[in-house]
């Protein structure tokens, strides 16, 4: 697969052993811009699996691969295919659709799926009704509450600026999220568009024309690409950013606002458990995020010369000094 970062984790077994116990095995799909290795989203994967019993190497096989671009997430999914795997556990809503795009039969769990309605996933999430169940964290109804931060983030403003894939399934929720979040209080919305890592200058700089108060950037693979050219853009704009990956944060954005993934990703474990035991996919009930934590990078705020509200600060669950 050309500029697809592969790697395979045999944990803790050898060939030999793996072929005498033949346990099930899992693909683990991810997605990372930079090193090909597993990170918190995966460890707590794997932790979730110890804790319902599962020995990694042992009683059960874990398949870590990853990509850096979205468009080889299908060749991905097909080599698990390829390798028989029983279970494939995603970390988005693009990821579980390229799956299912080369597979029907084998039960695809996503870790953090947005809104599996709206993104077209399923029809319903108590009766999925295919091979994809797992975690919804329903994205669009987090956009408007990170709108709700930047109006804190930037009291008056009623101008406010929104970097979105168009080809991403969710725009379209998102947006109305947007929208509906935004008409009763007066705010003005831009929105700047974004279909690669390649378009993020492009896109921002549109953005930074309208003046707005705050930049929001909608969940996507790209953007998570793209997190350290969204940093360094903000800063280059003088614009804070919210976003909704802690990733993000990380790289520089100035604010994260969504679920916990670590705890979604512990959770998928308790799906892929059902499933080795018989469930199925089809019948097995999406489930929604429960926990959500806001991120602060105060080294940001102070680049960007921002004083962060201390309202804020008191509510944040992670500080980034």
């Amino acid at each position: 697969m050309n500029g697809t970062l592969v790697i395979g984790l045999a944990l803790g077994i050898g060939a030999a052993q793996a072929q005498a116990t033949n346990p099930p095995r899992i693909a683990f799909l991810y997605q990372t811009a930079g090193a090909c290795k597993p990170d918190g989203r995966y460890n707590a994967f794997e932790q979730g699996m110890r804790d319902l019993g599962y020995v990694p190497g042992r009683t059960i096989a874990i398949d870590f691969r990853c990509h850096a671009r979205p468009e080889d997430m299908r060749a991905i999914a097909a080599e698990a295919v390829r390798n028989k795997v029983a279970v494939m556990v995603v970390g988005t809503p693009a990821m579980a659709m390229a799956a299912r795009a080369v597979t029907g039969e084998v039960p695809i769990v996503c870790g953090s799926c947005g809104d599996p309605i709206q993104n077209g996933l399923v029809a319903n999430l108590a009766r999925p009704g295919g091979n994809v169940t797992g975690l919804a964290s329903l994205s669009a109804e987090l956009m408007g509450k990170r709108l709700e931060v930047a109006r804190e983030l930037a009291p008056g403003t009623k101008r406010f600026a929104v970097l979105l894939n168009p080809d991403n399934p969710g725009t379209r929720a998102n947006v109305d999220a947007l929208n509906e979040s935004a008409r009763p209080l007066g705010l003005e919305l831009s929105y700047a568009e974004f279909r690669s890592a390649a378009d993020l200058p492009r896109a921002f700089g549109e953005a930074a024309a309208t003046h707005p108060g705050v930049v929001l950037v909608q969940d996507d693979p790209y953007a998570l690409v793209g997190r350290s050219q969204i940093a360094a853009l903000a800063l280059q704009h003088k614009l804070p950013v919210i976003a909704g990956s802690i990733e993000i944060a990380e790289a520089g954005a100035l604010a994260v606002y969504g679920p916990n993934r670590l705890d979604l990703f512990r959770r998928a474990a308790g799906f892929v458990d059902r499933i080795l035991k018989g469930a199925k996919p089809a019948a097995l009930p999406f489930e929604q995020a429960s926990k959500f934590e806001l991120v602060i990078n105060l080294k940001t705020a102070a680049a960007l010369g921002i004083t962060m509200p201390p309202a804020l600060v008191l509510r944040a669950d992670r500080i980034i000094r």
